[in-house]
């Protein structure tokens, strides 16, 4: 179990520090084009949480009305990596789309 704790922690080491790298390297482009890319990969990072919760939502009231179990809940260590990486790609994305 502590080999899959330091998985999800390098995972999250790394995606951070890809997103600051990214994040940097937009300092090249203009100000509202810097602007754009981070916005839109924000949103789009927000929409993925949105629909990850409304998701485990309809989980638990699938489970706690149709059925007698109990889901325990959303993994945090999951839920974040999850958002990190969708972050990054749609930064990634974006940059490449709308950069230079």
């Amino acid at each position: 179990m502590d080999w899959l704790l330091f998985v999800f922690l390098g995972v999250i080491v790394i995606t951070v520090v890809l997103i600051f790298l990214t994040l940097g390297s937009l300092v090249s482009l203009g100000d509202e084009r810097k602007k754009f890319i981070k916005m839109r990969a924000q949103s789009y990072a927000f929409s993925v949480v949105i629909a990850l919760l409304l998701i485990e939502i309809g989980q638990n009231l699938y489970l706690s009305f149709f059925s007698s179990g109990y889901s325990g809940g959303i993994n945090p260590y999951i839920f974040l990596v999850v958002v990190s990486i969708v972050y990054l790609i749609t930064l990634l994305v974006y940059k490449k789309k709308y950069g230079d």
